[in-house]
């Protein structure tokens, strides 16, 4: 009874539709209706130290060039070399306005947590050419060149707002992990909810599922049968191409966060942190598809940093502003500069082993320009927005990784091969965007390192338990369906049947029972939550024999119910 109402909305409503995806045999098939996907995702056998291409693949990342093995295959060095870069001077300083007000409402949800907080960096501690003040009378455009708002501002190429530098901390983000701070409620809610809602084009994960990806994209032979074809001759044209890649940048971010929560979290009875198996199986792994999201915005940084390879490998890393008369400083500095560019080249020859995405099927056609536009403003909104989040922590690696994302599709969909020459055009990125990109690189890669680390968890796990961690998984969809489903009910009470057979009186005549604020055990709770579906049900019928236009707005209304229990927005953290 638990998965009845799940499975007949599916099979209702996809069974057409079943065949959608990718590949039969992907571990993250995209198609609707899906079996055992928890078991698919952590018992799936990642490719390792295998060469590229000699090893069957399970499909590829749809809108990529690039599979999954090929990803898992390198992510083990890709995460050991970011791990180390990361902990470097250059990239672990990082200067953010974290106290600018909330733009969209006013928020009041703080979060008090200890873990909530984060310790800042004292200015002098930082190198003086990566201070404010020296950085912004060589990086800070013209104001001619840029939109200003109070603390913040954009050029017409930017898919973010940059902090002025004129305000701000500096952090060093070696201190403040990201990780399970408790921030959540409503305040936590609002925040993804504002995301999702007003920042996204209407799209959910619904609507990838269900709809074809339109951008004609080559991939090698050996994967062409698994690229999306029209079905018995269909047509393909779907949601836009650009908008689904939005929606799945966005979602992946929101996945890729949610495991470093699932990672790192606090276990109450000990009060240490530590990975949660059922948080990852309850948040992401019974949700294939946001895994597959995490790879798709890994391979697009890697793109991204293949694309401005040349100049990351020309950018000044040094931290000393003139050259000093101590030789043992000198030598120490330059060493550390060469230390730095070193472990970043074997970033940059990954990047450009693996990071196949076609940024030039995106934004083509006569409305090119005019999409691209409200792609950027939606993401600007996105990064405004993480100013209106109440943890300290929370909001600091909220904009990195908005700031990370945002410099990744700027290199992919703003600039030429001319501005990404690094003797021509010295400025071309902010130091504040070359820090955020490599960190929200090192976020993603660390969140499929994540993923390993909890299917070895899922191999001890015995039979019983994991049984559970599924049956948890699947309650707390069909819980979604039910209360949604006797919600509308409660709210839309019919009248009673002029004529009742005595023994339909009796099954009304004892509703009390069906909502006990503390029913014993979940099960009775869920048979109780269907018979008052079935009750309302059979009302509607008798009332769709006298009035059939009543009865198929109803059923509108119904269906419309169950669509977002089934798929609800993601406020979760």
């Amino acid at each position: 009874m638990l998965c009845l109402w799940r499975r007949a909305y599916l099979a209702l409503t996809f069974s057409a539709l079943a065949a959608v995806g990718v590949s039969p045999s992907s571990f993250l098939g995209d198609s609707l209706i899906r079996h055992n996907p928890v078991q698919n995702v952590l018992e799936h056998e990642s490719a390792r130290e295998e060469p590229l291409c000699q090893h069957s693949t399970t499909g590829p990342i749809e809108t990529t060039l690039c599979d999954y093995e090929t990803i898992e295959s390198v992510n083990g060095e890709l995460y050991s070399t970011l791990s180390e870069l990361v902990q470097m001077p250059f990239f672990k300083y990082f200067q953010v306005d974290l106290y600018r007000e909330c733009p969209f409402w006013q928020e009041n949800g703080f979060c008090m947590n200890r873990e909530c907080g984060i310790t800042t960096v004292d200015e002098s501690e930082i190198p003086e050419k990566w201070r404010a003040a020296a950085l912004s009378k060589i990086e800070l455009p013209p104001l001619e060149e840029r939109v200003p708002l109070p603390g913040c501002y954009y050029r017409d190429s930017d898919f973010c707002f940059l902090d002025d530098m004129t305000e701000g901390e500096y952090v060093d983000l070696t201190l403040v992990p990201e990780r399970y701070t408790g921030y959540a409620g409503p305040s936590a809610h609002r925040v993804w909810k504002s995301i999702y809602e007003e920042n996204c084009f209407g799209l959910s994960e619904l609507n990838l599922l269900t709809t074809r990806s339109p951008a004609q994209v080559t991939l090698p032979d050996t994967l062409t049968d698994v690229l999306r074809e029209p079905i018995n001759g269909g047509n393909t044209d779907g949601e836009c191409l650009e908008k689904r890649v939005y929606y799945k940048i966005i979602s992946g971010l929101h996945a890729s966060i949610t495991t470093h929560i699932c990672l790192e979290y606090l276990n109450q009875t000990t009060g240490e942190m530590g990975p949660n198996l059922e948080c990852f199986v309850t948040r992401v792994a019974s949700h294939p598809e946001r895994l597959q999201y995490i790879y798709f915005n890994t391979v697009l940084l890697l793109r991204a940093v293949s694309r401005i390879g040349p100049y990351l490998r020309d950018y000044d890393y040094c931290s000393m502003s003139v050259p000093t008369h101590h030789d043992h400083v000198l030598a120490e500095d330059i060493q550390e500069e060469a230390t730095t560019l070193a472990t970043l080249s074997k970033v940059i020859d990954i990047a450009e082993h693996v990071g196949k995405f076609d940024e030039r099927v995106l934004f083509r056609g006569e409305n090119a320009n005019i999409l691209k536009e409200e792609f950027k403003m939606h993401f600007r909104n996105v990064s405004r927005i993480m100013d209106c989040v109440g943890c300290d922590k929370c909001r600091l690696w909220g904009k990195v990784q908005t700031t990370g994302l945002a410099t990744a599709l700027k290199i992919l969909f703003e600039m030429d091969e001319t501005a990404l020459d690094p003797h021509r055009n010295h400025n071309l990125l902010q130091r504040s965007e070359v820090v955020a990109l490599i960190n929200t690189l090192h976020r993603f890669s660390e969140s499929l390192q994540a993923a390993e680390i909890f299917r070895d968890m899922w191999k001890k796990t015995g039979e019983s338990d994991a049984n559970h961690l599924i049956e948890e998984a699947e309650r707390a969809v069909v819980g979604n369906v039910c209360s949604s489903l006797c919600s509308y009910f409660d709210a839309h009470r019919l009248p009673q049947p002029r004529k009742s057979p005595p023994r339909e009186s009796m099954q009304v005549s004892t509703p009390t029972k069906l909502h006990t604020p503390h029913p014993p055990s979940p099960s009775p709770s869920y048979t109780m939550s269907l018979e008052t579906i079935h009750r309302y049900l059979r009302q509607l019928i008798q009332r769709c024999k006298k009035h059939t236009l009543f009865c198929f707005s109803i059923f509108l209304q119904i269906w419309q119910q169950l669509h977002d229990a089934m798929f609800p927005l993601r406020t979760e953290l």
